[in-house]
């Protein structure tokens, strides 16, 4: 990934959130200031994944529509070459620079099944790569061109459709998966406010007597703050995770649970931290 202004900017906010935070060590305020600045700090990287999966997913659904350009073209008795140079003009999306260097090169004379390698590394697209490699073995056999793109293109769109099938299946799973984490954060609050204090009132004797019938001495103590921050870790966790299942059942790819993974991080720490502050001594 490379690092543009957006990211440095980030980091630069999230750095002087940490520094200010450091002037608040002593206080409540100083873990959610220093969530924040993670939070701010981690925020143009996750904008520039999500980015690239979008543009993955809308260079397979532009290289659709260059393949339907390439069949029409030929079946109507231009060769490939030219056909590739007539539509170059065209709007693909994120692919419209690919295209047109891809048009250019042929233009020059580089020879089509060498092109083609090239626009497959460019556009660096597994189901775009597959399609160009079944072209270019085609060209350099001598088959039905046409036939060939128009099974190419079939099969991309067969692709596409299984895709959105499967998103559309289990968008009702998808939902589930967020209310279920929302009802776990809610029961993790209810611990902390409810249950805790209730502990935390038992005596160190009557908690030796209830730990295995052993004294302990009275000393036996619980520390509220050290079981508030091990909730919070929990929820971030269970976050992390929740959000890389639902990338893998939606769209089949645990990168593209990254942004799950982040929104339900930050809306835990939020949540939690928020009303520890509200509600916290």
């Amino acid at each position: 990934m490379e690092l543009n202004r957006s990211h440095f900017v980030g980091m630069g906010i999230g750095i002087s959130i940490l520094i200010a935070a450091l002037f608040l060590m002593k206080t409540r305020y100083f873990f959610f200031l220093v969530g924040i600045s993670i939070i701010l700090s981690s925020l143009p990287f996750i904008l520039s994944i999500i980015q690239k999966n979008r543009e993955e997913s809308e260079k397979e659904s532009m290289f659709l529509e260059f393949s339907r350009n390439l069949v029409e073209s030929v079946k109507s008795g231009t060769p490939i070459n030219k056909s590739i140079i007539n539509v170059k003009n065209k709007e693909y999306g994120a692919l419209t620079p690919h295209i047109r260097k891809l048009a250019n090169q042929i233009s020059l004379g580089i020879p089509l099944r060498q092109a083609l390698e090239i626009f497959s590394k460019d556009v660096k697209n597994k189901t775009v790569s597959r399609a160009l490699t079944l072209i270019g073995q085609a060209e350099k056999a001598g088959g039905n061109i046409g036939g060939i793109l128009e099974s190419v293109g079939e099969a991309v769109s067969m692709s596409d459709k299984l895709k959105k099938e499967r998103l559309s299946s289990i968008s009702a799973l998808i939902s589930q998966g967020y209310l279920i984490f929302f009802i776990f954060i809610v029961i993790i609050l209810v611990m902390q406010f409810k249950i805790l204090p209730m502990i935390s009132g038992i005596s160190g004797s009557d908690m030796g007597g209830i730990i295995g019938g052993v004294n302990t001495g009275g000393t036996a103590k619980i520390d509220p703050n050290s079981l508030s921050n091990a909730f919070l870790f929990l929820l971030i966790v269970q976050g992390f995770f929740t959000g890389l299942t639902v990338g893998e059942l939606s769209e089949g790819n645990v990168k593209a649970g990254i942004r799950h993974s982040f929104v339900l991080m930050v809306l835990a720490f939020m949540i939690f931290t928020g009303v520890n502050l509200v509600l916290g001594k």
